[in-house]
């Protein structure tokens, strides 16, 4: 029962953790419009894949990431960074797209592996969330099975809700005209995120 405990807390935290609007899951949203189920469904399990060593990372070097307040700001600095440029990108990808561009978007497991591994926010956010957890009670991860389950709850629990995202998407794409807006609208918010971590971290 503790085992199963520890991986459904995994699970739902990192369900939850994943519903803000972020790179990863408006990317998913974008090809659930385009009615790219395939494209979708590889992108959430590359995203679940890269998920899984960054929770291990947190976890392990929990109290060597916490005790140097510089590493937490060049991940928010990475992340505001990697925002702008994946919203441009996005933006200059709908307006004229290209070979490259097509392929890299269609390829749905190539697209997510880049951009989970540009992504390591899931680190501090494991971070936080752990430290939190353990204080509660709720888990305990003092040996490696318990670890590694946890950390798969994470993946399982993260590949959920893209792989939701992606049918929502697809069910409102009937309502959604084919319109060169709509695509862009993910860059769009990508670039808008990037501009407001840029605001925090400079503040």
């Amino acid at each position: 029962m503790i085992y199963l405990q520890v991986f459904l807390v995994g699970l739902v935290f990192s369900f939850i953790g994943s519903i803000p609007p972020g790179t990863l899951n408006l990317c998913v949203l974008q090809l659930g419009l385009e009615k790219k189920i395939g494209a979708a469904l590889r992108f959430a399990l590359a995203v679940s894949i890269i998920e899984y060593p960054y929770a291990w990372i947190a976890v392990e070097f929990e109290k060597w990431i916490t005790s140097s307040p510089a590493v937490i700001e060049n991940f928010q600095l990475l992340t505001a960074v990697v925002m702008t440029i994946i919203g441009l990108l996005n933006i200059w990808a709908a307006r004229k797209p290209t070979n490259f561009t097509t392929r890299f978007n269609e390829s749905g497991f190539r697209r997510g592996l880049v951009l989970s591994l540009l992504n390591p926010m899931a680190i501090p956010f494991w971070i936080g969330i752990t430290a939190y957890l353990k204080a509660q009670g709720w888990i305990d991860l003092s040996s490696p099975l318990k670890l590694h389950l946890y950390i798969f709850g994470t993946s399982i629990g993260a590949m959920i809700l893209l792989v939701l995202f992606t049918y929502l998407a697809h069910r409102l794409s009937a309502y959604v005209t084919q319109s060169k807006f709509v695509k862009l609208v993910p860059g769009l918010t990508l670039l808008a995120l990037g501009i407001y971590a840029f605001i925090r971290y400079l503040l």
